[in-house]
């Protein structure tokens, strides 16, 4: 369940922007150890994007400075160096963490001093913060589609595979009522080290509970070993395929193309989507200096779009507020509603939800083909609302002034 941060001071951002100065924003990702494999691409796209954005004129006329730092996989990373990009280097924006644990790690530095992350990829949800605009799925637009066609493809006995933080253990409540909704059966669950590469034990105890398909919320390095091991010890995966949200292009690459092959996944964008704006996107970045890994991924076009958001978020609040005036929490509350159509957004429009500051946008199935490619196999035919809490109706409902609950008291910074 979310619980109550309370920070002991609200210490305002602390400082004042010039015309003419680049905006500076912090790009906090592991370029370094176990969760390097999603996250240097993150740094990268970033990179991409703010160029393609320079290009084209800034925004409110001045360039984006991304200043970055490698977090080295390392949660006290994490939390020491948004405390220097938030003070010693002013940026007005920070890009940043790929797991919940690290999210988790800086959002009382974020909050303290109401500053904004921008957080690109997908989460359990169960948050209600004021600080924080998200571009990824949360639990409600994807694996709420996928266990339900899994179950329906492949049968009723699954058994859950994560990494051993918040996020894998959050989803899986989440799953665990789909599945009992479906009347789908758990037969099994266990949690491995983030950044383990041993997972034979865990593949015997798959093998004794002979499951119909295997639900993973594995990340980083762990995945691209899991998915190597199980085709190793003899699984096949026309018998118990793996139902990921995390396994994607970058991690297939990274394991090889042979081990990922019949999988499935379940993501709001593949690099096969077939429309002109991703073509550009997918040609555009793989033939610039930041393309070095051959491939476009679920979490690097949400890191690409956080990009946009952040424009379109800070040019609204400079038209309200004046340049000048511009801080970070004013770019926050400016950024409800705001869209970026088809003409940017590689998977199609998506929006960003007035009240919670998480992304409307069409969840899809994918299975994984022998050329690492991934294959749309079902999409939803409307944009899915982010429903942060869910499962947790008793909650109550994030709202921009904080969690409302059903007694229509209000609670600010939910984590």
């Amino acid at each position: 369940m979310p619980h109550v941060w309370i920070p002991g001071s609200r210490d305002a951002w602390g400082a004042t922007l010039k015309k003419g100065e680049p905006l500076k924003v912090g790009v906090l990702f592991s370029l370094t150890g176990a969760l390097a494999v999603p996250e240097e691409d993150s740094t990268l796209v970033l990179q991409y994007a703010f160029e393609e954005i320079n290009k084209a004129g800034g925004i409110g006329g001045v360039p984006v400075e991304p200043v970055i730092v490698d977090a080295k996989s390392d949660f006290s990373v994490y939390s020491e160096k948004t405390k220097e990009l938030i003070l010693r280097e002013k940026v007005i924006a920070l890009f940043a963490c790929y797991t919940s644990a690290s999210r988790k790690a800086i959002l009382p530095t974020i909050m303290q001093r109401d500053h904004l992350l921008y957080y690109p990829t997908c989460y359990e949800g169960a948050e209600c913060t004021q600080n924080a605009i998200c571009t990824g799925p949360i639990a409600n637009q994807h694996s709420k589609d996928l266990i339900p066609y899994m179950v329906e493809n492949f049968g009723k006995k699954v058994f859950f595979v994560g990494s051993n933080y918040v996020w894998p253990k959050e989803s899986n409540k989440n799953a665990k009522i789909w599945l009992e909704q479906v009347g789908g059966e758990l037969v099994g669950e266990e949690y491995i080290p983030l950044g383990s590469s041993e997972f034979g034990p865990v593949l015997n105890k798959i093998r004794d509970a002979k499951p119909n398909f295997i639900f993973s919320t594995v990340v980083g390095a762990s995945d691209v070993a899991f998915h190597k091991q199980f085709k190793q010890e003899g699984f096949k995966v026309d018998q118990m395929p793996i139902a990921s949200l995390t396994t994607g292009e970058i991690e297939t690459r990274a394991m090889g193309a042979e081990f990922g092959a019949g999988h499935f996944l379940s993501a709001p964008y593949v690099q096969t989507l077939d429309n002109p704006t991703n073509h550009k996107f997918v040609e555009g970045f793989l033939k610039s200096k930041y393309g070095k890994n051959g491939v476009t991924h679920y979490n690097m076009e949400e890191t690409y779009l956080s990009a946009y958001v952040f424009k379109a978020g800070f040019e609204k609040a400079a038209a309200a507020v004046g340049f000048e005036n511009v801080t970070p929490r004013a770019i926050r509350d400016h950024s409800g509603g705001i869209r970026i159509g088809d003409d940017i957004s590689p998977e199609g429009e998506i929006w960003i939800d007035e009240n919670n500051f998480n992304t409307w946008l069409k969840p899809k199935i994918a299975q994984c083909q022998g050329d690492g490619t991934f294959k749309v196999l079902k999409s939803a035919d409307t944009h899915v609302a982010p429903d942060p809490f869910s499962i947790y109706p008793e909650s109550g409902v994030c709202t921009k002034d904080g969690l409302k609950a059903p007694d229509g008291k209000i609670r600010k910074g939910v984590i």
